[in-house]
């Protein structure tokens, strides 16, 4: 089944070519860089592989995007832009699709059956941990989504990730001329905003009424975007699952992925660097591609403390839904190869981390563990599932409405149907497109009235603010309150979801643990014991097996 996607994904290539002669008006979009034609499905237009920014190639790479040229030629839009330079991995789809730096493209889905203008706008941005994803990925086709929705344009956007995205080009000779290089990603993403609010109103949409949203580190992307100034007044509204400003790097985590790079490439210059060909640079990749940073907290794109925004009250012009699922973690079983390998990994992340508490900290994570059942790796898992993706996001939707902002939360408890993953990270994409044939994280029990339900939760508060469904009421999240919407088979509004967790753990926020993983040290007490078990066991067999021997030859 996943060769059968990957294979679909790489026949779907192709390139936009000048159209000289008749194309279908209905089917046109006229934009500042020129009349792009899209392609019909059925009663859905979508444009695919349209430019943003200027190539980020030679003298622009890793440079800030530069806004496109104007121009009026007439050109198909049937193709998606290439996916950004990665290492192909078996869930990020778009992987497998032709890959290059010239990827600042997106895509446009609109419903011709509405014929009305100022239609809401709805602008994802993929996931992958900042170092993967693309436009590509069929988990992210909008046709079934504005099918249902015929009102509301949908945009996907691609940009810059992992080593041509973020990367921290300060310890190289010449690095202080490229400032931006550790946030490019973000930056691809303001212009592509830009281009929107320029440019939607030939796809029909409103370019006041705009509403990003996205997943993982598109969620982080979306709760970053509001504290950057070069972000105001591109958008009205954020929808973040699974994601908020607590996925970003300081400095100091970034500095390994610049080492390596330096180590792998053989250089300690820009000048050295930019000689690199696009292939050298995907050779490149493959090799430090573990090694990707999250956004940098610079201090200058993004502040030191990210919160900081949200408690001065500066995002209060935006509305916010966010949310997070029970068991964000058990999505790492897949990722890294199963439940054994997972079992091996989490309390060597886990003892890391714990080396930077207090003693007092400390003490609640092990109040926090002794309170919870099952093997230890479920409550450690159940742990970050806390510090990394919930309790940022209640930080961030206390903050914001402390502050004078609207907040909308969530909490996803529907479970995916393959082994152990649960209501793991990632198993609401499917819903929320209505892709439900995407079983990636699924599994097949995604259930298609849910999905209808989500979908019109999601685009009523692009339209309006307010995510309610007919009879389903949702309040905002307050501090004293603390309504949030749990996403069951029987959606229901309950308060202060997991109150005993949220108080005993909410003080380690300031620790800002995230998912940095270039820097573990193994010899921490945990690989020590592991080591130490396998060579007694080792040392048993072998003096089994000795003894047997003599046993056999004593026989004889």
């Amino acid at each position: 089944m996943m060769n059968d996607t990957i294979q679909r994904v790489r026949e779907s290539y192709g390139q936009n070519q000048i159209i000289n002669g008749d194309y279908e008006s209905e089917l046109s979009a006229e934009c500042e860089n020129g009349v792009f034609v899209g392609a019909r499905a059925g009663e859905v237009c979508v444009f695919r592989g349209i430019p943003y920014a200027k190539p980020p190639v030679g003298a622009l790479r890793w440079k800030a995007p530069e806004p496109v040229d104007s121009g009026n030629t007439v050109k198909e839009a049937y193709y998606n832009g290439k996916t950004p330079i990665q290492t192909q991995w078996m869930t990020e789809q778009a992987s497998y699709y032709p890959q290059g730096e010239d990827c600042l493209y997106l895509n446009v889905w609109k419903n011709l059956s509405d014929k009305t203008f100022d239609k809401p706008v709805m602008v994802f941005f993929h996931g992958g941990s900042y170092g993967w994803g693309g436009t590509a990925d069929p988990m992210y086709d909008g046709k079934n989504f504005v099918s249902k929705q015929p009102d509301i344009i949908l945009v996907t956007v691609g940009y810059r990730v992992g080593l041509t995205g973020f990367v921290d080009l300060s310890y190289f000779e010449g690095g202080e001329d490229y400032p931006d290089a550790p946030n490019l990603g973000l930056l691809d993403q303001i212009e592509a905003l830009r281009w929107i609010k320029k440019n939607i109103k030939a796809f029909g949409g409103n370019p006041d009424n705009v509403t990003i949203f996205g997943e993982s580190a598109g969620g982080g992307s979306v709760s970053l975007l509001p504290i950057i100034p070069q972000a105001k007044g591109l958008f009205r509204r954020v929808i973040a699952e699974s994601g908020s400003v607590a996925l970003s790097f300081s400095k100091g985590e970034c500095y390994e992925f610049s080492r390596r790079l330096m180590e792998e490439s053989g250089t300690q210059s820009m000048e050295e660097l930019i000689k690199l060909s696009e292939s050298e640079l995907m050779k490149l990749n493959e090799k430090l591609n573990e090694y990707n940073n999250f956004p940098q907290r610079d201090g200058r794109i993004i502040p030191y403390d990210p919160y900081i925004p949200y408690e001065k009250g500066e995002t209060a012009d935006v509305d916010i839904l966010i949310g997070t699922n029970s068991e964000e973690m058990n999505y790492w079983i897949g990722e890294i190869g199963g439940v054994i390998p997972f079992r091996f990994s989490i309390p060597v992340k886990f003892e890391n981390d714990m080396r930077r508490l207090t003693s007092e900290d400390k003490k609640r994570v092990k109040r926090f563990l002794d309170g919870m059942k099952g093997h230890s790796m479920w409550r450690i898992a159940r742990f970050y599932d806390e510090m990394m993706f919930r309790l940022p996001a209640v930080e961030q939707a206390v903050l914001h409405h402390r502050n004078g902002g609207k907040a909308y939360m969530y909490f996803w408890t529907v479970p995916s149907s393959l082994p152990k993953r649960k209501a793991c990270h990632a198993v609401e994409l499917s819903y929320v497109f209505g892709n439900l044939e995407e079983t990636i994280y699924t599994g097949e029990s995604a259930d298609e009235k849910l999905s209808d339900t989500v979908i019109q939760m999601w685009t009523n508060f692009a339209r309006t603010g307010d995510p309610s469904v007919e009879d389903l009421r949702w309040e905002e999240y307050t501090e004293q309150k603390r309504a949030t919407m749990v996403i069951s088979k029987q959606p229901n509004i309950k308060y202060d979801v997991l109150s005993g967790r949220r108080i005993l753990l909410a003080p380690l926020l300031r620790h800002m643990i995230n998912p940095s993983y270039a820097t573990l040290d193994y010899n921490v007490p945990f690989v020590r014991k592991t080591i130490a078990k396998s060579a007694a066991l080792i040392a048993g067999v072998s003096a089994a097996a000795y003894m047997t021997v003599k046993l056999i030859k004593g026989k004889k």
